[in-house]
């Protein structure tokens, strides 16, 4: 399936009312931090409630970066995680953290979104998660369990994280963050991410509003 088709059919799911999770998807766990109700232990790995729309951002940034979101190789499903693997978690999540200055979208482009990857050293949020995930896959990580994700940020406002499945859970790396957290542990409401199946589709994590304008801040 073409990239253009794919991305027509995640723009097209909600509208269509879907339900299913996307392409390869497993349902995993349940609610995200502050949902309310008994506090109960969180699980170790986020839920696909079903199918949602991408980001217009990430829409905009396929068409100009199409096979940036073309899934390809094996999925993995959980990476198996040691020291080493953690290590280059950690030096990629400071490095590119150290090495980006955080500038609003307005700022920088004069839009209020645009998704795009830091070549001059400067960007928001999902600017560092695409930055964050092209050095994780050019070291050998697969793209099936490097998924960039919408939240919303402990203020309320639309916020990106670069999610990263491994078999101690789903792991959150962050530009607002200096350490890599569990996903539990960050206080956001998780909102959709990227399909661990394809990386055009998106699918919701439980958060029923989407935020207008990802990365509205830094």
């Amino acid at each position: 399936m073409q990239l253009q088709t794919r991305l027509l059919l995640s723009l097209c799911l909600l509208l269509a009312g879907a339900t299913g999770v996307a392409a390869g998807e497993p349902r995993t766990a349940a609610l995200a931090p502050g949902g309310g109700g008994p506090a109960l232990q969180q699980p170790a790995h986020l839920n696909a409630t079903g199918g949602t729309t991408p980001p217009i951002g990430y829409v905009r940034f396929c068409a100009e970066n199409g096979s940036d979101c073309t899934a390809s190789g094996d999925i993995v499903f959980e990476m198996p995680m040691d020291k080493s693997r953690f290590a280059q978690l950690e030096k990629v999540n400071s490095g590119i953290n150290e090495a980006v200055d955080p500038v609003t979208d307005l700022e920088h482009f004069g839009e209020t979104e645009r998704w795009a990857y830091p070549t001059d050293g400067k960007g928001d949020c999902e600017d560092y998660v695409l930055a964050k995930r092209k050095a994780l896959m050019s070291q050998g990580w697969p793209a099936s369990v490097l998924l960039i994700t919408v939240v919303r940020d402990k203020d309320g406002d639309g916020h990106a994280v670069l999610t990263v499945v491994t078999d101690h859970g789903d792991l959150i790396l962050d530009n607002q963050a200096p350490q890599i957290l569990s996903w539990k542990d960050t206080g956001y409401r998780f909102v959709k991410r990227q399909s661990q199946g394809d990386p055009a589709l998106w699918v919701a994590l439980g958060e029923s509003r989407s935020p207008p304008v990802v990365g509205g801040g830094r």
